[in-house]
């Protein structure tokens, strides 16, 4: 069956639809594609507002893609908007008119849930993307509000990062400063240098980096036409981006436009993206740089159609993340023998409650990110470590999370060792940021759930020895009986889990208990 579907991007310099046809034997079809140019970052970076002047544009503008929706009889649509409007504070109102005006429900993305998108539209190109990530990698999405930068090695994601290099906002800052075209190329440089220093030291000190991904709209521009002066080779060597460089860097305005064939706007762009990929290529270390050709639109069709079963990807996104969360553990120094072990035991209890708890995988995937940043706090403070994990986690981007599965987990690594406050949980759960997790009741039962279950993990590796590695879980007379065959001492769990006993109860109404094998 072949499903037509929409995807609508609400980006910082317009707004791009793409038609698609999508089924489980074909794949994903783009079949038809508009854009309309409209400078949204632009006023958010200056007066932190979208002009009710560029609502109203926006609004006839998607009014009219809805009106060829209909005309391509689209079953289904998803409209995401990124920095433009997540950095605006009448974002709620511009979704609200958006959505009265034409029907279209916008979803604003968190900066990691934006990135994770792109990333799957290049894992579509499923045997390249498998083939250059077996060997230190680094996507480069170089967006007009930020810049973000993956690092992979051998097929997992090591770490991510988000510095504020974006385009747009780079010729913001140079359009306050009279210089002349070659002083402004060297201002660039030196600004996109600074930010590249901390993430060269803290993330690239024992990192070899061979291959460099670029993708984002401005660097498409940049390396369609570099493909033209190579013959359409897959890889740009850093002698021949630097060649291109170094001629960018020597015309007028005019001549970009004539050259590439587009306005003054993106014109203006196309150096501070090439300063971008060129600092990060000499950054990196990497020889070369591939250009897939995605875009936003085809990452969110391939989400669309890995959701449905109508795609499957080899790559185990869910993994990515789980490994990300890992490496931030190791950063603040966690003990990671116990952070195994009480992982472990908090996915045993989850699975052995499915009947009891009601959550689903995407909550299971939250409560393990948990375990695993339960004591980051400890890095800052052994005293009230809880609330620096608190503050760590929401100050770090795990790729992938919406900012709501982020306060998520915040909250259950801040309330696994305090008395648990119901009326205290600190989510803001606006509603073009709720996704899979429904009103802000359900958000704060999510939260105790997890919680309850993180605790009696915990506990359950109270000694951080691993004593209770192999055993057995299961839910009998109103309890969880947890039973081990470990013969030497386990007094410090048992009283540590009797101790978390009374909330776990209070929420599932089952008892946690523990015993242990009689020694002949």
């Amino acid at each position: 069956m072949v499903r037509t579907f929409a995807a609508i991007d609400i980006g910082s310099s317009g707004l791009e639809m793409g038609i698609y046809e999508v089924s489980e034997k074909f794949g994903i079809r783009l079949i038809d594609q508009v854009r309309y140019p409209i400078a949204l970052g632009a006023d958010t970076w200056l007066s932190e507002k979208i002009s009710y002047r560029q609502v109203d544009e926006m609004c006839e503008v998607l009014a009219e893609y809805a009106r060829i929706m209909r005309g391509y009889q689209v079953e289904t649509c998803r409209a995401y908007a990124t920095s433009a409007l997540r950095e605006a504070k009448n974002s709620q109102i511009v979704v609200d008119q958006i959505r009265v005006r034409t029907g279209i429900n916008v979803r604003v993305l968190s900066n990691s849930e934006q990135r994770f998108i792109s990333y799957k539209a290049i894992a579509y190109k499923d045997a390249e993307f498998q083939k250059v990530i077996q060997k230190g990698t680094a996507i480069l999405d170089v967006g007009n509000g930020s810049t973000q930068i993956s690092l992979f090695d051998k097929d997992s994601l090591v770490s991510t990062q988000n510095l504020p290099l974006g385009v747009v906002r780079l010729m913001e800052i140079m359009r306050h400063m009279k210089t002349t075209a070659e002083k402004e190329q060297k201002l660039i440089q030196e600004i996109v240098d600074n930010e590249l220093v901390t993430f060269r030291k803290i993330y690239l000190k024992d990192k070899k980096i061979e291959h460099l991904i670029g993708i984002g709209k401005v660097t498409l521009i940049l390396y369609q036409r570099i493909m033209e002066e190579v013959n359409h080779r897959d890889r740009i060597s850093l002698e021949e981006f630097n060649h291109f460089y170094d001629v960018l860097g020597r015309m007028t305005l005019d001549q970009i436009e004539d050259t590439f064939e587009i306005n003054a706007n993106y014109a203006s762009l196309l150096l501070p993206a090439a300063t971008i990929i060129r600092q990060v290529l000499e950054v990196t270390g990497a020889d070369s740089i591939w250009v897939p050709g995605t875009m936003m639109l085809d990452g969110i069709a391939a989400e669309y159609a890995e959701e449905r079963k109508l795609l499957k990807f080899n790559h185990n996104f869910s993994n990515d993340i789980i490994v990300a969360s890992r490496n931030m553990a190791k950063r603040y120094k966690c003990h990671m023998p116990h952070i195994q072990a009480v992982e472990s035991a908090a996915l045993q209890v989850f699975d052995s409650m499915k009947k009891y708890h009601g959550l689903k995988d995407r909550e299971r995937l939250l409560l393990q990110i948990a375990a695993d940043l339960h004591s980051c706090g400890k890095f800052v403070t052994m005293r009230n470590a809880t609330e620096y994990a608190y503050n760590i986690i929401m100050a770090t981007e795990i790729i992938g999370l919406s900012h709501v599965e982020r306060e998520i987990v915040a909250n259950v690594v801040r309330y696994h060792l305090k008395t648990f406050q119901y009326n205290d949980i600190k989510i803001d759960a606006k509603p073009s940021r709720i996704s899979r997790l429904a009103t802000p009741d359900n958000l704060t039962l999510t939260v105790a759930k997890l919680t309850a279950i993180l605790r009696l993990a915990n506990s359950m590796d109270r000694s951080h020895s691993n004593k209770l590695a192999g055993c057995r879980i299961a839910i009998k007379n109103n309890k969880l009986m947890i039973n081990t065959d470990y013969v030497g001492d386990v007094t410090l769990e048992a009283l540590s889990i009797e101790e978390k006993a009374d909330f776990f109860e209070e929420i599932f109404g089952i008892r946690p208990m523990l015993k242990q094998k009689k020694r002949n």
